[in-house]
């Protein structure tokens, strides 16, 4: 028998001053059964400092052909791919071809392992960022993972703070690959 995906519920209070973005959104988050609560909040991570009201959670590790996160507008035409983790480097490229702009936030240890070997082939893409989610600050995200929660993101001047009840933790996101100058 199949395991199937755990429901989370998170009530996400955004206050990001860099894009004058204030809003709560009410979430709910299916958490694949092998998917790490470091990897779910690293989602959460991504949908707030992307917040929109059309960006949505895809089927993430379910699904090959879509992402963790996407945006789409109302023709549907995809304007923002948001894959997280170490994507294989095709799979960045095909995004690159599908999406407006492509969002990747790799986090852990092996990050930079990653990034060494998968770089060099994504440098042509225009269209591509690449986040690195420092592993401190990741594990630390991982332990505000509840099966309900409150939580609050506060972005100012590049910096991030997530938090949840008397706990936060706060973020610097370094930049790998910026989008390329238009």
């Amino acid at each position: 028998m199949a395991l199937k995906a755990t429901i989370f519920k998170a009530d996400l209070q955004i206050a990001d001053m860099d894009r004058n973005y204030y809003a709560g959104h009410s979430l709910t988050i299916a958490r694949h059964p092998s998917e790490t609560d470091e990897r779910m909040m690293i989602r959460v991570l991504a949908f707030a400092l992307n917040a929109h009201e059309a960006l949505a959670f895809g089927k993430g590790l379910s699904a090959d052909d879509e992402p963790d996160l996407w945006q789409k507008d109302l023709t549907g035409a995809i304007d923002l791919w948001i894959d997280v983790g170490q994507p294989d480097e095709k799979r960045i490229l095909k995004a690159c071809g599908r999406s407006s702009q492509v969002l990747v936030y790799s986090y852990s240890s092996t990050s930079n392992i990653w990034w060494d070997q998968a770089g060099s082939k994504l440098e042509r893409a225009r269209n591509l960022c690449v986040l690195n989610v420092p592993a401190a600050s990741s594990l630390a995200l991982a332990n505000l993972a509840q099966r309900t929660m409150q939580l609050q993101c506060t972005i100012q001047d590049g910096q991030i703070w997530m938090s949840s009840g008397e706990d936060t933790v706060q973020l610097e996101l370094k930049t790998l690959k910026p989008l390329a100058a238009v």
